[in-house]
């Protein structure tokens, strides 16, 4: 039996998530020290979730050919 197209995982989907998950937020909360061991897991406070953005390189242009173009 085929998996239907729709079921499929596309390479698009394992990109940048914007929602972590429990385990996450614990982990992040722990080096802001906003949630100590003990305290309950349940409604947790928001943590803020950086997108990286990379910057584009531009390309050098050598001095040498600078001058002979």
């Amino acid at each position: 039996m085929t998996i239907d197209k729709s079921l499929k995982i596309r390479r698009g989907g394992a990109g940048n998530r914007s929602v972590l998950t429990r385990g996450e937020r614990l982990e992040k909360l722990k080096e802001t020290d906003r949630w100590q061991e003990g305290d309950s897991p349940l409604g947790l406070p928001k943590v803020r979730v950086r997108k990286l953005v990379m910057k584009k390189k531009k390309k050098k242009v050598e001095e040498g050919e600078e001058g002979t173009e």
